[in-house]
């Protein structure tokens, strides 16, 4: 494909606050001759990033999601598109739609069931029959949960050690939520307000399942938490509680085990959580993180439905488009620890960590590697609306390793 079409990748999106991160990581990250275009609503736009970036040499392309021809096009002329146009509910279909037709790789950074059940159930098929791989969350969320579980039962094959059970991730970082991250929020309340039937697609654990029927039947999963560390694992100290992307990683990883067979085991189990520390205010601190959550998507959802209270919103939320600055966004960082334990006993954890504001800088990198993954390395023949482990799971571990994340697992005890 690589070599009979006029790009290898398209940023479209590239005018944005994370596009244009992730076009400037490509400048420095992609192999030497390689054929990289940004795309847009605007043209003069898409030249003034060009030029402050530096890329001289790339192509514009100008599309706009409103129009399905362009977004036709613009698939027919490349091998793989990453895309940060947001929320994907309201513009994202479009592209997939265009990537599918044409059998062109797709990575998005959507932190949206319902954007996904959409693509699976309109677009899975025709992509799984053109050869295209639709790769969703590929940014913080959801490649550090996808890849931390995948590369546990890859060890856990090597070792001979059994299928994996009670799985834990537990979060700690420093950063901000972006604008575009709470914008797709709304746009999920909005469209739960309008279609009180797409709650449980929020709501169920494996909403996003392959086969529902394969699932692992493992009683009630909850994505609400608070307990002590070393009730998830002896070697773990503090406090945990509900960490605020869960519901939406362990849709993704709970796919993944899907995608690849149901291979992660009968009783695996899945669940993320958040660090909150070993203080004496610890417990009071998670038991906040997790009724602040609950709380927000309440009051969230409430003033979604309403003309003054979406206004309210717009006063007090960061902007879609909008970021910190260069400094906060180097003063960040992120630690996902992972840990589970197998069918024969055996305790392993997986650390996937990486410097810079996890929202903004790693997620350029992971969104910028996973295209280059899906232009350039050898993958899985698996076709389809896929999850980032199941398209891509080595050739993209190994990308970022290679970029200067921690990715390792070792065994406890």
């Amino acid at each position: 494909m690589t070599d009979t079409r006029e790009f290898d990748l398209i940023v479209f999106g590239a005018t944005g606050f994370v596009g244009k991160l992730a076009a400037r990581y490509l400048l420095g990250a992609a192999p030497a001759g390689a054929r990289i275009a940004l795309a847009g609503r605007s043209a003069d736009k898409l030249a003034a990033v060009r030029a402050e970036i530096g890329a001289a040499d790339w192509k514009l392309v100008v599309a706009d999601t409103t129009d399905q021809e362009s977004m036709d096009t613009l698939a027919a002329r490349t091998t793989a598109v990453i895309t940060t146009v947001g929320p994907y509910l309201r513009y994202g279909m479009p592209m997939v739609a265009a990537c599918a037709k044409a059998g062109t790789h797709y990575a998005d950074l959507t932190g949206e069931p319902l954007f996904i059940r959409d693509a699976i159930d309109s677009y899975h098929d025709e992509a799984a029959r053109t050869g295209a791989k639709i790769v969703n969350s590929c940014g913080y969320d959801s490649v550090p949960s996808d890849l931390s579980v995948y590369q546990l039962y890859r060890r856990s094959v090597a070792d001979n050690t059994g299928e994996l059970g009670d799985t834990t991730l537990v979060a700690t970082l420093r950063g901000g939520v972006s604008g575009g991250t709470i914008d797709s929020g709304r746009a999920m309340m909005e469209a739960v307000a309008a279609d009180r039937s797409k709650g449980a697609v929020l709501g169920h654990p494996y909403s996003l399942s392959p086969d529902r029927s394969m699932d692992p039947d493992v009683g009630r999963q909850s994505d609400l938490t608070l307990q002590r560390g070393r009730e998830i694992d002896p070697s773990l100290d503090g406090w945990v509680g509900t960490f605020v992307m869960a519901s939406h990683n362990t849709k993704i990883v709970r796919r993944s085990n899907g995608l690849l067979g149901w291979v992660y085991g009968k009783n695996f189990r899945y669940r993320e959580t958040m660090g909150a520390g070993n203080s004496a205010l610890a417990p009071v601190i998670a038991a906040g993180i997790s009724g602040g959550i609950v709380a927000g998507m309440a009051v969230g959802g409430l003033l979604s439905r309403f003309g003054p209270g979406r206004a309210v919103l717009d006063r007090v939320l960061p902007a879609p488009g909008t970021g910190p600055s260069e400094a906060t966004r180097e003063s960040g960082w992120f630690r996902m620890r992972t840990y589970t334990r197998t069918s024969s006993g055996a305790r392993y954890r997986a650390d996937f960590a990486g410097l810079g504001d996890p929202g903004y800088k790693a997620t350029a990198v992971m969104l910028g590697e996973s295209g280059l993954a899906l232009a350039f390395d050898d993958k899985p023949e698996l076709a389809g609306v896929l999850t980032p482990a199941a398209a891509m799971g080595d050739a993209l571990t190994a990308r970022l390793r290679a970029a200067g994340m921690t990715i390792d697992v070792e065994p406890l005890g």
